[in-house]
């Protein structure tokens, strides 16, 4: 069916056009052209890194950051449970194991003392992942790191200018990743990044992404890579997507403060922000008390043509990575019963009471 409030739309009200026509009118449209270099110098600026690198999209920058990282066959990778199926697959992609891990009940994040739990040996990563824009503990998380002689890989995906003690995640670990697709608080339609303050794992990070083209010779290969490379139209819309990041950032803020406020008294939990933290809010999500409610809630959301999403649901109950049993309690719950609601930035003050009083309808029921 079509949606009168669809749950996310992209805002393309900058200069995307302006930019993309200079692509166009150049010739150059593929992975060469000043764009490229443009989007990649203005995002280290913005979230304040050494490097950074542009890539097709958000599961292979997950990817990539696993290969610069040598992590492989025999290796673990310590993951919430409680993400999208990216952040997982990625890990399988490359060979390791995922290892799952439980959130916190507080903030949904990834949960420092089961991460002591589930390090072994075997493992060569911690994968923080900045659910729904809410940063993780990264002072606990990179101290744990330290201590076990492990890397720390963030997926900003969700997180694009959300800060933890006033400094933007991904700057924390050892390498970090985004996601610019079309429902992201930046995007370039798809696209990604890659970025670290290490010299040696960008240049790793950027060989790999290029075929595994030598540096020195030209057509000669050294190590077997991948075309992960992105466009420079993607770069251009990406750009002129930066140039207004703040101001989308505001109005997602804004807009979690209307529906808390509007929702206020009804049995519904929101994501927690700590003190020392920013959440940009990428989707907006509820937690009902059981799954039945969520269910029936977003029924009668539909019935009211309001498009809404389940949050996501726990990997490690999934098929193919549910084969050895385990329980992660907080990860489940929020599994079941979450819902992100209608979450793009230029939702008009009409149609957040238009959501808002069809939720408490459904409650008043």
């Amino acid at each position: 069916m079509s949606y009168k409030i669809p749950v996310y739309q992209p805002s393309l009200n900058g200069n995307e056009k302006k930019y993309v026509n200079e692509c166009i009118d150049s010739n150059w449209i593929s992975s060469k052209g000043e764009y490229v270099n443009k989007f990649e110098e203005k995002f280290s600026e913005y979230i304040g890194v050494k490097h950074s690198t542009t890539v097709c999209n958000g599961t292979v920058a997950l990817h990539l950051a696993l290969v610069t990282l040598g992590i492989g066959e025999g290796d673990e990778v310590i993951v919430p449970s409680f993400t999208y199926i990216a952040s997982v697959s990625s890990i399988s992609h490359s060979g390791a194991k995922p290892v799952f891990a439980d959130s916190l009940e507080s903030t949904w994040q990834l949960d420092p003392e089961d991460v002591k739990r589930k390090i072994t040996d075997k493992t060569k990563a911690i994968m923080c992942v900045h659910i729904y824009g809410n940063p993780c503990e990264m002072d606990e998380i990179c101290k744990i790191a330290k201590e076990n002689n492990i890397f720390v890989i963030e997926d900003c995906a969700e997180s694009f200018g959300s800060k933890y003690n006033n400094k933007y995640t991904g700057t924390f670990g050892d390498i970090s990743t985004f996601s610019f697709y079309g429902n992201k608080t930046i995007t370039t339609g798809e696209g990604g990044m890659v970025v670290t303050n290490d010299e040696t794992l960008y240049d790793r990070a950027y060989h790999f992404k290029m075929h595994g083209l030598a540096k020195y010779r030209e057509y000669w290969h050294d190590v077997i890579g991948y075309n992960y490379r992105m466009t420079n139209i993607c770069a251009a819309i990406g750009l002129a997507q930066l140039e207004k990041a703040d101001e989308k950032i505001k109005m997602k803020r804004d807009l979690f403060v209307k529906y808390k406020d509007k929702l206020k008294d009804l049995p519904l939990e929101f994501q927690n922000e700590n003190l020392n933290v920013l959440n940009t809010y990428w989707m907006i999500t509820i937690l009902t008390s059981n799954i039945n409610e969520r269910d029936g809630l977003r029924e009668h959301l539909k019935n009211a043509s309001i498009e809404t999403r389940p949050s996501f649901y726990p990997v490690h109950t999934m098929p193919m990575y549910a084969t050895k049993y385990q329980r992660l309690p907080v990860a489940e719950k929020l599994g079941w019963c979450g819902i992100n609601l209608p979450s793009y930035p230029e939702l008009k003050d009409e149609e957040i009471d238009f959501i808002s009083n069809s939720i408490r309808e459904f409650y008043n029921k």
